[in-house]
């Protein structure tokens, strides 16, 4: 592990055992010491779910007095997540140094974003994110599409036509219906990219399955992924087979399954522990619900969700308090 990240981690823990009241709360109820704390390790990680029921806040603002407000969706008479983001610059650098890292420059891409369920709302960080990247790549209109899946279709291959590389970022179940109405061949011009999500809008199926559609169906030979959420303002990707592949901003630790406290081994399917260092003002240490395994290269699978699960918006989470 980079020296710089875990030196950097540790920094942020002792500032945020401090300045954090939900987190120092949490760190006391286990018993657990900052000072003793001398690695990664050792690090306590906040169940994703106090982002629903209490204000994760580090350094004592208030929350009217952030820059956003990102909020997770969730069916009627469900709690969703609040990440209060103090400053909106710390989400603009994580995403551009990320996407960089990936992709290159956002100026190289026309970026287009297939995302309906997430349009109807407020508070999506996805839809910041895709704002971003369109800013960034200099487009004169915005590129986001609604259910107007001819109006996407005519754009793209405007694009194409025109020689120009075209990222298309969709909601999974978005993707599939604009597939199965307007399959067509794209070609190495044209990646997609898909975030999950099927809201109940269709069965659910297993990722394969959704690859091998779209793939099959949009002629592109691998179908990228990013993997975030509400709680996290730094991402990771997938260039395809849904392998994902960390940013410089954040790690993935996977953690026992029986003992949440204790890593798993590197092969071994358990917990999700991200660290996310652009999340200085809320929590930087956030156990999920996931279910993921990483490799000895460093890569890393999301496996599912624990059963013990609610429908949070694209996907399943832990209902608790």
């Amino acid at each position: 592990m980079d020296n710089t990240f875990a030196s950097s981690a540790l920094e942020l823990f002792r500032y945020q055992s401090r300045e954090n009241k939900v987190y120092a709360q949490y760190i006391n109820h286990l018993g657990i010491k900052p000072e003793s704390v001398t690695d990664l390790s050792g690090i306590p990680f906040l169940p994703v779910q106090f982002f629903k029921s209490h204000e994760v806040i580090s350094g004592g603002f208030k929350p009217d007095e952030c820059d956003a407000v990102f909020t997770s969706s969730g069916t009627t008479g469900m709690t969703t997540s609040r990440h209060f983001v103090k400053d909106i610059n710390l989400y603009y650098n994580s995403l551009e140094k990320g996407f960089e890292e990936f992709y290159g420059s956002p100026k190289n891409y026309t970026i287009l974003a297939l995302l309906p369920s997430y349009l109807e709302r407020k508070g999506s960080s996805l839809i910041v994110m895709a704002q971003r990247l369109m800013q960034l790549s200099g487009q004169k209109e915005e590129g986001f599409f609604l259910y107007d899946f001819a109006a996407l279709q005519e754009r793209i291959l405007q694009e194409i036509a025109a020689n120009k590389r075209v990222l298309l970022i969709g909601v999974t179940f978005a993707l599939l219906d604009f597939a199965e109405q307007f399959p067509q061949h794209y070609g190495d011009n044209v990646i997609i990219m898909e975030t999950g999500g099927m809201k109940g809008r269709k069965k659910e199926i297993v990722r394969d399955e959704v690859h091998h559609l779209l793939t099959t169906q949009l002629g592109v030979k691998s179908i990228h992924s990013e993997y975030g959420m509400t709680e996290l303002l730094s991402q990771a990707y997938s260039q395809g087979g849904g392998i994902y592949r960390e940013t410089s901003t954040m790690k993935i630790i996977i953690r026992d399954s029986t003992d949440p406290l204790r890593p798993a081994p590197k092969e071994t399917a358990g917990g999700v522990n991200i660290i996310d260092l652009a999340n200085r003002y809320s929590c930087a240490f956030i156990e999920t619900q996931d279910i993921g395994i990483k490799h000895s290269d460093d890569s890393f699978e999301i496996l599912g969700r624990f059963d013990s699960s609610d429908i949070r918006g694209c996907s399943l989470m832990y209902a608790g308090n």
